[in-house]
């Protein structure tokens, strides 16, 4: 494993990190506790140090079985999780910015995760003017004055992808920033990516996988379940293109030999903006194989 510094946090994190809304069961699959600490426990051993996320992945079911997996071994881990959505059912949110409502949300993400402080808050895919809500930043900052929380970041939203946002992040206090950073959609190489290594921003880069569709296994036969992400919130066509886009890479850039999922996580790392990517799993396998990623990157 490699390991990057986190911006001007400080913290040094793993190249790979373990993202982890599928455990809210909005990906096709249901996951028992003991699965989770397979999971982790693997992650743990390949040096995979990071953690990634939120209170609205099945209402802080996500949080709790990540909770139940690192309890008694909470100091190996960077720990960071989100605040602005309630979860309200399968694919459905509710928004919560204001400072009461956040305030409510850290206390049940601590309680869920089994810990009395969080490494990484971060705002989640909130709109501009969500972003300004009074007082939200001041609540945060005191939030990390506390003890609660070590350093505050910002989920920019994969639709709306907010530059003013990480344009005024070091004035609220945020010192990472996370985004969808794939080898298909690279629209935050224009302004979001340059304005990170400005301010010293960390970067998490998640959908690095573009959601398993650069990992090369999926066709344009493929069929997703009722209850998987990707047959809700995509389009068919969207689902063709994707599989396409991916099938061209695959045939032009990947090298023979080279599994598709670790040469796209790899590609992200090449950045020299990007500290960590957070691609999902969901078994032991999936976690190793995410880590051999590392082995791609110069030394």
């Amino acid at each position: 494993m490699k390991y990057r510094r986190l911006g001007r946090t400080g913290l040094r994190v793993s190249v790979i990190g373990v993202g982890t809304w599928q455990l809210g069961g909005e990906w096709g699959k249901q996951f028992e506790q003991g699965e989770v600490n397979a999971i982790l426990s693997r992650a743990g051993e390949v040096g995979i140090n990071l953690i990634d996320t939120a209170e609205c992945y099945g209402d802080h079911m996500a949080e709790r079985l990540i909770g139940g997996a690192i309890q008694g071994r909470r100091d190996q881990w960077i720990l960071a999780t989100k605040f602005g959505h309630r979860f309200t059912g399968p694919f459905q949110r509710d928004d919560l910015y204001e400072p009461a409502q956040v305030q409510e949300q850290l206390a049940r993400s601590l309680e869920a995760l089994r810990t009395d402080y969080i490494d990484l808050y971060q705002f989640h895919s909130g709109t501009d003017p969500m972003f300004d809500t009074p007082g939200l930043w001041e609540t945060l900052r005191g939030f990390v004055d506390a003890g609660a929380v070590r350093h505050l970041g910002i989920s920019v939203s994969s639709k709306r992808a907010s530059t003013y946002q990480v344009n005024t992040a070091s004035q609220v206090g945020a010192e990472a920033i996370q985004v969808v950073y794939n080898r298909i959609n690279r629209s935050a190489e224009h302004e979001i990516l340059p304005s990170c290594r400005r301010q010293d921003l960390g970067v998490l880069a998640r959908v690095p996988l573009a959601s398993g569709f650069l990992s090369g296994k999926y066709t344009r036969t493929a069929q997703f379940s009722p209850t998987d992400v990707r047959a809700v919130w995509q389009s068919e066509q969207e689902r063709q293109r994707l599989v396409e886009e991916a099938e061209q890479i695959r045939k032009t850039e990947v090298p023979d030999g080279v599994p598709m999922a670790q040469w796209a996580l790899a590609w992200c790392l090449r950045n020299p903006a990007v500290s960590c990517v957070i691609p999902g799993c969901k078994s032991v396998e999936q976690v190793e194989s995410n880590a051999q990623a590392a082995d791609l990157l110069p030394t």
